[in-house]
């Protein structure tokens, strides 16, 4: 039987506006690792089968 899922802890301060800076800008992705990302997705899609209901 699995365990059940604690509460996210609630950020306060300088935790919390770090947190809410790093959502407003986020960084971009550099050309490599969209290409690296991209290869994994083709690679999962390769191999990927399900069945037809």
């Amino acid at each position: 039987m699995a365990r059940p899922i604690k509460e996210t802890p609630t950020l306060y301060g300088a935790d919390a506006r770090r947190f809410e800076q790093m959502i407003a800008n986020p960084k971009p992705a550099s050309r490599e690792e969209k290409e690296r990302i991209r290869r994994t997705y083709e690679a999962m899609k390769a191999i990927a089968t399900f069945p037809v209901l």
